[in-house]
């Protein structure tokens, strides 16, 4: 489950951007109920971009900003209570991180859905009920 974490420069103190990542990616799997999952655990895999302030804008204005999406399976994210819990705590984590500086507006989350039986790991092209049943297993 790719996240990518997208920041200007200087909106979060050089070298925590790993830091984020890894709490961004545990609060994910803490929503769907998959903390220390040793199947789905190491499947959360991404990058971080840090940006210069002149190549990051809002409102076609250079603007400090902060991009975090996920690419999962169409049934990640799919509960409300799962949408509006992670996005709180997911712009709670950055907006603290960048020292309360960041504007909690200036934060965007989405989440991509991958076509069901085209989400490949390990060169194997896997359906929602594969993954389901591997993540149960974990």
């Amino acid at each position: 489950m790719p996240l990518t974490l997208t920041v200007t420069e200087g909106v979060l103190p050089k070298g925590s951007e790993k830091v984020a990542f890894a709490r961004l990616s545990d609060a994910m799997l803490k929503w769907h109920g998959l903390a220390g999952n040793a199947v789905m655990t190491p499947n959360v895999v991404g990058s971080v971009q840090v940006l210069a302030g002149e190549h990051t804008f809002s409102g076609s204005q250079e603007t400090p900003v902060v991009f975090i999406e996920w690419k999962v399976p169409s049934f990640a994210f799919a509960s409300r209570e799962i949408q509006l819990g992670y996005c709180e705590e997911a712009t709670d984590i950055i907006h603290a991180m960048s020292g309360g500086k960041q504007p909690k507006e200036h934060i965007w989350i989405n989440v991509v859905h991958a076509v069901d039986g085209a989400w490949g790991i390990a060169g194997k092209a896997m359906t929602n009920a594969q993954l389901g049943a591997a993540a149960a297993l974990g």
